[in-house]
């Protein structure tokens, strides 16, 4: 077999006239297609078992920067208690937003190391330890009746009070089906 015979040689077998070669392109585009019809499904099944009661009135409290008293909305019956400069008792259960700006004392030398924390009843939600510049803390958390927020400094003279603020915001009252 000399090389020129080589050259015109198929690589590979070739169909018979008239039949289909199968493909697995459209196999990925129909499971991509039946995956996401099943997460839609999934996802308004969810939403449809598990509905929330959106709030009509917004109820929001806001402390800061000092000085300053707390803020709150004229949200009948409130949603918190106001019981200290840093702290809150919730009165009514949901999903709250908490959110907090502290502002850091860079001239603060003592030996108790920069530490704020916000705290819910007795537990540390979040701790901030990074004293070089300002911090943004908070999130979304399901608080019930009688719950305590508090926003606690290891010294109080570790933060600028008339740049550091908190404030709470009620979100929706979740209606879960039983």
């Amino acid at each position: 077999m000399s090389l020129r015979h080589m050259e015109n040689m198929a690589l590979h077998h070739s169909s018979p006239p008239g039949a289909q070669r199968t493909s697995w392109k459209p196999w990925i585009l129909y499971s991509t297609i039946i995956f996401f019809l099943l997460l839609c499904s999934f996802s308004t099944l969810v939403f449809t078992l598990l509905p929330f009661k959106t709030v009509n009135e917004h109820c929001a409290a806001k402390f800061g920067p000092l000085p300053s008293k707390w803020q709150t909305t004229s949200h009948e019956p409130p949603c918190v208690d106001e019981i200290a400069d840093w702290k809150l008792k919730i009165r009514q259960s949901g999903l709250y937003l908490i959110y907090v700006q502290v502002a850091p004392n860079t001239t603060y030398n003592e030996p108790a190391p920069f530490e704020v924390r916000l705290y819910k009843n007795e537990g540390i939600i979040q701790t901030l330890t990074n004293n070089a510049a300002i911090q943004n803390v908070g999130g979304t958390y399901e608080l019930h009746a009688g719950d305590t927020i508090d926003l606690m400094f290891n010294s109080e003279h570790q933060v600028l009070k008339n740049n550091t603020y908190w404030g709470i915001f009620l979100i929706a009252n979740p209606q879960f089906i039983s």
